[in-house]
């Protein structure tokens, strides 16, 4: 009975290999539900991804980037060795969701992108990217070796990207403001059930984008990206993006630059307060309003007349989350 149905691939980055992926076996079976409950099968597909965190300041970096190739190439062999009617695609971090959004758009089949989230930030508002301070306080003496290890054990209390505005947060960010998931859902915190409820409605919105065949590339164009980018000048977003958001945008057929970013980001405003740059950790971001927020706020800025995966345009998409 279940091959006779719509075949979805459930694609995504699980695996143990860093708190950003570790958790989305538990996102994957909330997606199958909605997929099951409007009568389609999701078949759950891995190709995990690596932590630049854990592999810096080794050789090891150097496999980072061609892991996000790897992941791409991996999606486009999933979904075309037994050809998928529809796709889900889920990750977390810096070259996980890259690698899924350049192919998603190779595929180009109905699409849905699932985040996997924020990790929570720890006691003191601990977040990862603050241990170099503790460090340096260290190695100058302002505090003991009681009080560094209390921040090592304490800067990764749960799933999901980096509790920053770095490349991860960025991705997910960037993910959204191309339409390819459902709106307010970049950044949530892993830990959330709101996150685990937002899984379950894509799966059962991806049904409906298969019902009227609506493919990744009717959703992104050029303008998609613009507003992508209008939206990473916004968030301060890590500079890794023009190194993205170019190899994305050349997969759904369009050139993007370094010198498109630097033309658009002139006329742009930063609007955020969170960390490396500002004081709060990502969570935050989530629950000040997330993405759509930011683009009620820059909406002078945008095309609101591009398509998301609600099957409505972004401007509609703002009416209804205001």
């Amino acid at each position: 009975e279940d091959l006779g149905k719509v075949q979805v691939m459930v694609e995504s980055t699980y695996g143990d290999s860093h708190p950003g992926s570790g958790h989305l076996n538990i996102l994957e079976a909330e997606v199958r539900k909605g997929i099951a409950e409007e009568g389609g099968f999701g078949a759950r597909y891995h190709c995990t991804d690596i932590c630049d965190g854990e592999s810096q300041g080794t050789d090891g970096i150097n496999y980072s980037l061609a892991s996000r190739e790897m992941i791409a190439n991996m999606i486009e062999i999933h979904a075309n060795a037994t050809p998928f009617d529809a796709g889900v695609y889920l990750s977390s971090c810096d070259k996980g969701v890259p690698g899924n959004l350049m192919g998603l758009a190779r595929v180009d089949i109905p699409s849905v992108f699932v985040p996997g989230g924020t990790m929570n930030a720890g006691p003191e508002m601990l977040t990862l990217e603050q241990l170099g301070m503790y460090s340096a306080k260290y190695e100058r003496g302002e505090i003991d070796e009681e009080k560094l290890d209390w921040a090592k054990c304490n800067a990764c209390p749960s799933c999901g990207a980096c509790s920053f505005m770095g490349t991860a947060s960025t991705m997910q960010i960037m993910a959204e403001a191309l339409g390819l998931m459902l709106p307010g859902t970049a950044l949530m915190p892993a830990t959330a059930p709101e996150l685990k409820q937002a899984a379950y409605d894509a799966g059962k919105q991806l049904m409906k984008l298969v019902e009227k065949g609506i493919k990744a590339k009717d959703i992104v164009t050029m303008k998609s990206f613009e507003n992508a980018i209008m939206v990473h000048a916004a968030i301060s977003g890590s500079t890794n993006a023009t190194m993205h958001i170019p190899a994305i945008a050349h997969e759904f057929g369009f050139e993007v630059d370094a010198e498109t970013f630097d033309r658009m980001h002139r006329g742009a405003h930063y609007l955020l307060n969170i960390r490396p740059s500002g004081d709060w950790p990502a969570q935050y971001f989530y629950y000040a309003g997330g993405v759509p927020r930011v683009m009620e706020e820059i909406k002078d800025m945008l095309h609101l007349d591009v398509m998301t995966v609600t099957g409505k345009t972004l401007g509609e998409n703002l009416e209804e989350l205001k």
